[in-house]
């Protein structure tokens, strides 16, 4: 049982190390700064406006979670790319299924106007 974790151990162990020795040279070593410049937030090179406490437009949580949905259903082209041959005309239609009903969905939002930033 140990022959099986002792190479799990070893890498936890040489992760912390190496971690720690990391965290040690950038303290001893590091170039040390007054705040200025460096205390502000930064975005895009833009300076900031307005206040931390306003809030986000939902818009933004919209796009954010189309991307996550489409970007998730688009992974599940890499298998079948793959085994594309193994399954003949019934997964090239099953595919050709799926990918319409993405369009659809993708079609959608862009009528709705999901997408547009005004």
């Amino acid at each position: 049982m140990f022959e099986t974790f002792f190479p799990i151990l070893l890498l936890v162990v040489f992760a912390t190390l190496l971690a720690i020795l990391l965290v040690t040279f950038s303290i001893l070593f590091g170039r040390r700064t007054k705040l200025g410049k460096k205390g502000e937030s930064y975005e895009c090179g833009i300076d900031p406006v307005g206040s931390t406490k306003d809030p986000v437009p939902v818009k933004f949580y919209l796009i954010a979670i189309l991307f996550i949905i489409f970007d998730l259903e688009v992974v599940f082209l890499y298998p079948w790319a793959v085994i594309s041959r193994k399954l003949g005309l019934f997964g090239f239609i099953e595919m050709l299924v799926f990918v319409v009903i993405l369009l659809v969905g993708y079609f959608y939002i862009l009528s709705r106007g999901a997408l547009k930033w005004d």
